[in-house]
C-alpha cells in the first residue's frame, strides 16, 4: 500500500523534528524569545538599578549572576539585553522580507535595466567589508545627530534616543543585510521563469504581479527562509561586536555586547562578569546556525521521507 503523497512543508517538518540538534535548538531559541518578551516580570531587579554596597558579587544569594562594578544585577541585564538582540534579528529579518526579496523578485523576473540597477548596486555595496560600512555608517550618523537638528533630523534624533541608539545599528544593517538574499532570489528566479508552469500561467493570461507572487515567490521560501535563519546569528554578532566597541547601544541600556566589554575589563578579578554574557551569547549564536542548518536539510526537496 502506498503512501498518500504529502506536501514539501509537511515532509520538511518531519525531517525537521528528527534533527536532534535542530530540535533542540529551536526550543532554546523559544525559551529566549520568551524570556526577552517577560523580561519585566522575569528580571528579579531594574537592569538599571544600583547598589553600591553590592559590587562585584560573587554569584549566588539574591545575585544568582552576580553584580557588576557598579552593583547592577548580572542576571537582571542579561535577560534585558535580550530584548537588544532579538530585536536586532527582527530588524534583519524585516529588510530581508521587504527589501532583499522584493528586489530579486523584480530583477530576476523583470530584467533589462531594472537587473542592471539592481545588481550594480548589490556589487557596490558587497565591495566594502560589511563590518567597515557598518561602523562609518554609524560614526556619521552619531556625529550628524549629536549637532543641533530640525525637521526630519530632529526626528530621526528622537527615534535614536528611544531606541537607545539602536537606530544607527537598524539603519547600518539594513544596508548590507539583504544583499545576499537579493541575490539568491534573483538566481531561483532566474531558474524557474523558465519553467513550463511559468509558461502555462502565461498561456491562461496571468499577469506578471500574479505570475511573481503566486507562482515564483512560492517556489523561492525555501532559501529564503534558510538564509533569513542563517542572517540572525551574524545581525546579533554584528551587534554585539559594535556595543563592545562603544558604537552599539547606549548605556545604560544592557546589551550582551556591553556585558562583555565590561567583563573583560574585570576578567581577571571577577570572571563571572564576562562568563555569563558570552556564554548565554555563544549559545544564542550557535543554536540559530543549527536551527539554520536543521531548516536547509530540511527543505531541500531532493531528500525524502522514508
Amino acid at each position: 500500500m502506498t503512501r498518500p503523497p504529502t506536501s514539501l512543508w509537511r515532509d520538511a517538518w518531519r525531517r525537521l523534528l528528527r534533527n536532534r540538534a535542530a530540535v533542540t535548538s529551536l526550543a532554546v531559541i523559544i525559551v529566549v524569545v520568551a524570556i526577552s518578551l517577560t523580561a519585566n516580570v522575569l528580571a528579579p531587579y531594574p537592569f538599571d538599578q544600583q547598589d553600591l554596597d553590592a559590587t562585584d558579587l560573587a554569584p549566588g544569594g539574591s545575585h544568582l549572576f552576580g553584580t557588576d562594578q557598579l552593583g547592577r544585577d548580572q542576571l537582571s541585564r542579561l535577560v534585558y539585553g535580550s530584548r537588544i538582540s532579538l530585536a536586532v534579528a527582527l530588524v534583519d529579518v524585516l529588510v530581508v522580507l521587504l527589501v532583499g526579496v522584493p528586489l530579486g523578485l523584480a530583477a530576476g523576473f523583470i530584467g533589462r535595466w531594472v537587473d542592471v540597477v539592481i545588481m550594480r548596486t548589490v556589487d557596490v555595496l558587497l565591495a566594502f567589508p560589511n563590518l567597515l560600512l557598518v561602523i562609518v555608517v554609524i560614526t556619521y550618523l552619531r556625529a550628524v545627530l549629536e549637532l543641533p537638528q530640525s525637521g526630519l533630523l530632529s526626528v530621526v534624533g528622537a527615534a535614536d534616543k528611544v531606541t537607545g541608539g539602536l537606530l544607527g545599528v537598524f539603519i547600518a544593517l539594513g544596508l548590507v543585510s539583504w544583499l545576499t538574499v537579493a541575490r539568491l532570489v534573483r538566481g531561483q528566479v532566474l531558474t524557474l521563469k523558465e519553467r513550463e508552469f511559468i509558461e502555462a500561467a502565461r498561456m491562461i493570461g496571468a499577469t506578471d504581479w500574479r505570475i511573481m507572487l503566486r507562482h515564483l515567490l512560492p517556489n523561492t521560501l525555501a532559501p529564503i527562509i534558510v538564509a533569513a535563519t542563517f542572517g540572525i546569528p551574524g545581525a546579533i554578532a554584528t551587534e554585539a561586536g559594535l556595543s563592545f566597541l562603544g558604537l552599539g547601544v547606549r548605556p545604560p541600556f544592557p546589551s550582551w555586547g556591553i556585558l562583555i566589554a565590561e567583563g573583560v575589563r574585570n576578567m581577571r578579578a571577577f570572571p563571572h562578569e564576562l562568563v555569563y554574557p558570552a556564554g548565554v551569547l555563544a549559545v544564542t549564536l550557535i543554536c540559530f546556525s543549527f536551527l539554520g542548518d536543521g531548516l536547509r536539510d530540511a527543505l531541500d526537496p531532493k531528500l525524502k521521507v522514508d
